[in-house]
């Protein structure tokens, strides 16, 4: 079993531990370029000890951001960032970014540009109707996918994370209750996937081994009629085949359609409420707890499903969900898994992993009351850090 807290390889770079700073938004971009408060984000985990942090969400298309606070990849945004990854190097961590599209979860509204699907579909977030992408917006988003990473090296990222999940543009395609196309990009799981996997390839293609490249990939959507595990491994094995991906970070959930299947823990509808103007404040109050449902916390809670994929996989995978002390980073080295990833915790804690290796009983703060979830729209912290 190795040493979650010795050095390791990913793909080409070499992390100082296994503990990567899971991608989580950070709401610190309100000229959705890099701010002083973003890079403190990224600098105290880095200080804290992890081997590498992941910064979210980096979008490769203007349309695809979730809200037009979000940085996109572009001439201008490069020199803030490499001052953020330089910050982030001075620490002793790698630093990755995350890179994608969001497709149906992108807020038109907001973006004042249509959001892309894989089929039209009313947004639950911005109320308005999504336009299903053609064969040519998804040759530009793959290009734009491969363009991002160029632009992640010139800004000094040591490697780019592909976002697979959450029905996000790629996973829509993945879901078969989203995807109601009849032409190459739908019906069979062999179709639905072309999407992803050609998003790999063009990044790998564009990189070499210049830097590492991870995917996170959906397990399961996590309601009726979505991608299931058993799609998911085919997916996941095609992707090894192609020898894309230096590592496969597995999660689950969709932002569309079901977001706490990932956090699991209690659900903070009220605190949600309060981020919206009255009308909208009241609908959330009534009805919020049918999207925002709750899931009972356990310690490594995506662990079994993703032993499946472990038992199928040559591959590197890294192990998210549930990870807060030495006990459970063991159980997932113990497990097979190369890498554990955490959130959360370290929001509570960013200083948590030399603690840890201070003293390996050292227990996590985070009591996973989500709390954290609504401080995006203000600035992602703690609300039990005073």
């Amino acid at each position: 079993m190795p040493d979650v807290l010795a050095p390791a390889a990913l793909g080409p770079v070499r992390l100082r531990n296994r503990v990567i700073k899971s991608a989580t938004f950070e709401g610190a971009t309100p000229e959705a370029l890099v701010t002083d408060r973003l890079i403190a984000y990224h600098r105290r985990p880095a200080a804290g000890g992890v081997g590498m942090t992941t910064v979210a969400y980096l979008a490769v298309s203007p349309e695809g951001r979730t809200e037009r606070r979000q940085i996109h990849w572009r001439p201008e945004a490069v020199p803030g960032l490499r001052t953020l990854t330089d910050a982030v190097h001075a620490e002793g961590a790698a630093v990755a970014a995350q890179i994608g599209h969001a497709g149906p979860v992108a807020d038109a509204r907001s973006n004042r540009a249509t959001a892309l699907s894989c089929s039209p579909m009313l947004s639950p977030l911005s109320f308005r109707r999504t336009r299903a992408a053609t064969a040519a917006d998804i040759g530009r988003i793959t290009a734009d996918h491969a363009r991002a990473a160029r632009l992640a090296i010139e800004s000094g990222f040591d490697s780019v994370e592909i976002h697979l999940g959450h029905n996000y543009f790629a996973s829509a395609f993945l879901s078969p209750r989203l995807n109601k196309r009849d032409d190459e990009y739908g019906g069979s799981l062999a179709n639905r996937a072309k999407v992803a996997l050609g998003l790999a390839r063009a990044v790998r293609a564009e990189v070499g081994d210049r830097i590492a490249v991870t995917a996170k990939l959906n397990m399961e959507d996590g309601y009726r009629g979505g991608l299931r595990i058993e799609d998911s491994l085919q997916v996941a094995q095609w992707l090894q085949e192609d020898g894309t991906l230096d590592a496969l970070e597995l999660t689950a959930g969709s932002s569309l359609m079901n977001p706490m299947y990932l956090f699991t823990g209690d659900a903070p509808v009220r605190e949600f409420a309060a981020q919206f103007p009255p009308l909208q404040r009241l609908g959330i109050r009534l009805f919020g707890k049918k999207f925002l449902r709750s899931y009972p916390y356990q310690d490594t809670y995506l662990m079994e499903r993703a032993q499946r994929f472990r038992a199928e996989l040559t591959m590197p995978l890294i192990l998210l969900g549930g990870i807060t002390t030495r006990a459970t980073m063991d159980r997932a080295m113990a497990a097979g898994f190369q890498y554990v990833a955490m959130g959360r915790a370290l929001l509570r804690e960013p200083d948590l992993i030399n603690r840890i290796a201070a003293d390996a009983a050292t227990p996590s703060l985070c009591i996973h009351c989500n709390r954290c979830m609504p401080t995006i729209y203000t600035g992602t912290r703690c609300p039990e850090i005073p």
